[in-house]
């Protein structure tokens, strides 16, 4: 476990301290793609060799079946998106020089995200998510057009306030645990689940709300979702393709974490109720605003807060069926959401448009990867036979058979909306009328951007008719540990 570990957190190393000393292109992307591959293979069977959670670095760090998901699911989608980077960051052939910090700031990210699930103090949880919000500013600003750059500000300043709340939750957590453990003592995930119980209720209470509030800021539930559109459509798709598909995640563990320990004082109710309303809010706002929607990155941008809402009802549902749909709709979010902002990548460079009424006849112009776009578009709504259906069904489940099954009712006419909604866009780039002008001719090195779409969906259709009998019991023996049960 401690080599996997060292891998893990030493593996985007490389990019970041070889790519800037010899600044060389080609070097930088390369390395970067190695670095990836390697942390996704020390990753992938990560979740299932854990049976107890252990504590390496003088308990510093914590590893256990929850964050080596999360790990997972931020390995799958850093190899991805170090793959489509390739093909996608050399069409510009004036910033060439630029490539070597865009690779090093690319696996600086993973490396803030692979650290945050691992990390054992709440304290230097909250430095780890602010460091992924420091690191990510200059990746959303990184084409430097007016409009990144103010989606950048919009960015940091937004995510650091809320931030800043969930710190003052954690001080007040600290601060309850003080009544029991004393002025000093080690605040670790652990310790917080074990004092809450004989914590001040009402500090227990509040501090959650804030966090939940903080760390719900950053994972993009609504009303405090504002800066998520912005940052997801004016940055480089890989840099999209992260931010939806593992960033989001890496938040709302802390969340989850949270609501453990509320679990166990026997104070659940208001946390799991806040948590069901964001989620709710979250699917409302992303279905209003994927009906109206006319910008592409956009559209997948908005489909992220539906998912978080999703990932929130699940979770805030709880129970065996509430926590493995959860954690099988983040996987298959992960693995969907960068195939369609690759997609949308293709498609902005060929057309140098990003408003879907300038995307038309999309089959002829991306004979293959229109396909597999295409794929992803159903697969994202929860269609059948992809992963993303066997998950929101499992949710549902759990919604049907809790006190909250108002909130399940919502969920189910919602995720109908949506999914009318989002595939009607699709329609009409489609199949909705001739081009208006001729599209850019092909850009070089095209299996670099199709490759990685490819590699997405198979996994998802997979997923979509079979659930490995092996990923159950470690769903049970999650769920089991926040409190949900065997």
């Amino acid at each position: 476990m401690e080599s996997r570990i060292a891998i893990l957190l030493l593996g985007p190393l490389l990019p970041i301290i070889i790519g800037l000393a010899v600044r060389r292109p080609r070097v930088s992307e390369y390395l970067n793609l190695v670095a990836s591959l390697i942390v996704l293979g020390a990753a992938l069977p990560l979740p299932f060799m854990i049976d107890a959670p252990q504590e390496f670095l003088h308990s510093y760090l914590l590893l256990d079946s929850l964050g080596a998901w999360v790990v997972m699911c931020v390995a799958i989608v850093y190899a991805l998106s170090s793959i489509y980077a390739i093909g996608y960051m050399r069409h510009d052939e004036a910033g060439e020089q630029r490539l070597p910090a865009f690779y090093a700031l690319q696996a600086g990210f993973a490396l803030s995200m692979l650290f945050a699930p691992l990390v054992n103090s709440i304290g230097v949880y909250w430095i780890a998510i602010e460091l992924t919000t420091l690191v990510s500013t200059f990746l959303v600003g990184f084409e430097q057009t007016p409009e990144s750059m103010e989606a950048a500000w919009k960015y940091i300043i937004v995510v650091s306030a809320g931030i800043s709340l969930a710190l003052l939750g954690t001080a007040l957590l600290y601060w309850g645990g003080s009544f029991v453990l004393g002025e000093t003592y080690s605040l670790t995930w652990q310790s917080l689940t074990q004092v809450a119980p004989k914590m001040p209720p009402v500090l227990l209470k509040l501090g959650f709300l804030l966090t939940l509030i903080g760390y719900g800021t950053k994972v993009g539930l609504a009303p405090m979702h504002t800066w998520l559109p912005d940052a997801h459509s004016e940055g480089p798709a890989p840099v999209s393709a992260m931010l939806s598909g593992a960033l989001l995640n890496t938040a709302m563990l802390g969340i989850v974490r949270f609501l453990a320990a509320t679990d166990a004082a026997g104070q659940g109710l208001l946390p799991r109720t806040a948590l069901i309303v964001l989620g709710v809010l979250s699917l409302l706002v992303g279905a209003l605003f994927i009906v109206r929607q006319h910008q592409i990155k956009r559209l997948m941008a908005y489909s992220s807060i539906e998912h978080m809402g999703v990932l929130a009802l699940g979770f805030g549902f709880g129970g065996p069926l509430g926590v493995a749909g959860a954690l099988y709709h983040m996987l298959n979010h992960s693995l969907c959401k960068p195939l369609l902002f690759f997609g949308a990548g293709n498609a902005m460079h060929r057309y140098h448009s990003k408003h879907i009424d300038d995307l038309r006849e999309v089959l002829s112009v991306f004979p293959v990867s229109g396909w597999v776009w295409l794929c992803g578009a159903v697969a994202i709504t929860g269609a059948p036979p992809f992963g993303l259906f066997l998950s929101e069904i499992t949710i549902l489940r759990a919604g049907w058979a809790s006190p909250n099954l108002w909130a399940a009712i919502v969920m189910l006419i919602l995720l109908v909306v949506i999914f009318i909604a989002f595939l009607n866009h699709f329609r009409a780039m489609y199949l909705g009328g001739r081009l208006a002008k001729p599209v850019a001719a092909e850009p070089s090195g095209t299996a670099w951007r199709v490759w990685p779409m490819a590699l997405a969906l198979a996994p998802l259709l997979i997923l979509g008719v079979w659930w490995p009998t092996a990923w159950m019991s470690l769903f049970q023996r999650i769920a089991a540990a926040l409190g949900g049960g065997p």
